[in-house]
């Protein structure tokens, strides 16, 4: 019997508990600290785990990737929501609040590469994202940006400057186009 085969034909709750389960067995000695009733499913890549936090109760779906250069350093708070292909990379520290929502495809990155160097990356200025902000699909948050708590930011906007608490933004670069009242 075919144990992916298995897993799917489970109702989604019991999937879910297989798969929490599995990422405590798997995950907990990985990384620097691992909270109670995270799960990462089926990721693509995971690097530089001792240099990583998980806070509890993180979901972080198939094809995601996070990883920690050398003296980088990331946090992500507890009930934090990772979708498919999500990319996290610290090359600088990146810190994730609690509540925080990053939908399929966003990209998180604090450094950058040079041009002769396409290999190796360069360190960047920290990336600090506040509670309870919501990411849409394909966004790119760049080095050097703080998300304040509350913001939006828009499907396939690319941040590369600093985001108010409670601001709403969109497009490339990513400008406010909604405020908190």
């Amino acid at each position: 019997m075919n144990l992916a085969r298995t897993l799917t034909e489970l109702p989604p709750s019991l999937r879910w508990r297989w798969y929490e389960l599995l990422s405590r067995l798997i995950y907990r000695r990985a990384f620097k600290n691992y909270g109670a009733g995270s799960v990462i499913v089926a990721p693509l890549r995971l690097r530089g785990t001792e240099r990583i936090v998980i806070g509890s109760r993180l979901a972080a779906y198939e094809g995601c990737w996070i990883e920690a250069e050398p003296g980088a350093h990331l946090t992500i708070g507890d009930r934090v929501y990772l979708g498919h292909r999500v990319h996290l990379h610290a090359v600088g520290n990146i810190t994730v609040g609690n509540g925080v929502m990053m939908t399929d495809n966003v990209m998180v990155s604090s450094g950058s590469h040079e041009m002769d160097e396409a290999k190796s990356a360069v360190p960047g200025a920290p990336i600090v994202i506040g509670d309870d902000v919501f990411i849409g699909q394909n966004a790119m948050v760049l080095a050097g940006v703080t998300i304040g708590p509350g913001a939006t930011v828009g499907a396939g906007a690319v941040v590369t400057r600093d985001v108010p608490a409670g601001a709403t933004v969109a497009g490339v670069p990513a400008r406010i186009v909604a405020t908190a009242r």
